[in-house]
């Protein structure tokens, strides 16, 4: 069996031909009706990832993330979180690589780079979030973090919401310098300030920062609008928070993956408290979130394998509409399957 090869000019391809706005209003738009389903019962729960955590001199986490459709396939996304990748290699603080296997045979039938697909899922889960729970003339952005992160979450919330400006800090004064220009396309002013003042003006907030483990929170619990709407990205290891435990009392939570969130999301942080609804249930029955839309919530999100198989489908159906992938014969197949030496030239 062949396998379907995206290269990076192929990814390039789908985003210069289809477009940005149009791949990510496809993936928000997806990846909700893919969360309702969830949240009817229609899919099984993603498993919660596993990995390895790697500590000394150059921290970070290598993490496998696994989801099944019954006789259809299964998608495996590879993933690193990195934070010294950029200073130490001039690398992405988050490496990846996302595969889909043919459930019945176990063949490898396509293989990707998780790295665009992972930061503009990230994004679109953040906006079918707050599209629930925000309110609907959400117009003041703040950005706890300004690296590649921030971009994709700056552009999936302008799609859904009527973003007039966004606020960013980060700990990097050059991350947060060149901010206005990574994000020029969507046409929004960009003011960097402190952290405290950006999330006082908030109407939604996306935290995407690299704190190391015991080092949050990156913010304030106060001042704060009464509306406000958090959508805590960057929580994703034990012992990572981002957000004051006392806004977290404060808040009606919604999780992306319930196996996850007290391991390594902000519910690390509540161990006696019940765990929130899922984004799933949310989705399935948004009227239950519209009563949160004028106080204040909270989506603690750890990454979910479940979208990410939802997305690479996205990616593949842009790849066939404009024929892109070269096909290989990575598989071993021996001409005799009784002789793992016999392999055809």
């Amino acid at each position: 069996m062949q396998t379907r090869v995206l290269r990076q000019r192929d990814i390039k391809r789908i985003l210069s031909v289809i477009g940005r706005d149009v791949m990510m209003d496809r993936l928000i738009s997806e990846l909700h009706d893919g969360f309702a389903a969830l949240g009817r019962g229609e899919f099984a729960e993603a498993p919660p990832r596993t990995g390895f955590v790697r500590g000394g001199d150059i921290p970070g986490v290598i993490e496998f993330m696994p989801y099944r459709v019954p006789g259809v396939g299964v998608t495996m996304k590879t993933v690193s979180y990195s934070p010294h990748n950029y200073p130490r290699f001039r690398l992405p603080t988050i490496v990846g690589t996302m595969s889909r296997l043919d459930d019945d045979s176990g063949s490898l039938t396509a293989l990707a780079d998780a790295g665009v697909i992972t930061a503009m899922r990230t994004g679109a889960v953040a906006a079918v979030a707050s599209r629930l729970l925000a309110r609907s003339d959400s117009a003041t952005l703040t950005l706890i973090g300004a690296g590649a992160q921030a971009v994709t979450q700056a552009h999936a919330l302008s799609r859904v919401l009527p973003i007039e400006r966004i606020l960013v800090s980060d700990t990097d004064p050059g991350h947060a310098a060149s901010f206005a220009d990574r994000i020029a396309f969507l046409g929004l002013p960009v003011k960097v300030t402190d952290p405290a003042e950006a999330a006082a003006a908030a109407d939604v907030l996306s935290t995407v920062t690299s704190v190391p483990s015991g080092k949050g929170p990156v913010l304030p619990a106060e001042p704060r609008l009464p509306h406000l709407h958090v959508n805590a990205i960057g929580a994703d290891e034990p012992g990572k928070t981002e957000l004051p435990k006392t806004l977290l009392d404060d808040a009606f939570i919604c999780v992306d993956h319930p196996g996850q969130a007290r391991a390594e999301g902000e519910y690390q942080q509540l161990p006696d408290r019940e765990l929130g609804p899922s984004l799933a249930a949310l989705c399935a029955a948004p009227d239950t979130a519209a009563d949160h839309r004028d106080s204040l919530s909270v989506l603690d999100s750890t990454g979910s394998a479940f979208a990410d198989h939802i997305a690479f489908d996205v990616l593949l159906g842009f790849a066939d509409e404009l024929g892109l992938g070269r096909k290989d014969a990575i598989g071993s197949t021996p001409e005799d399957v009784l002789d793992p030496y016999s392999l055809p030239w």
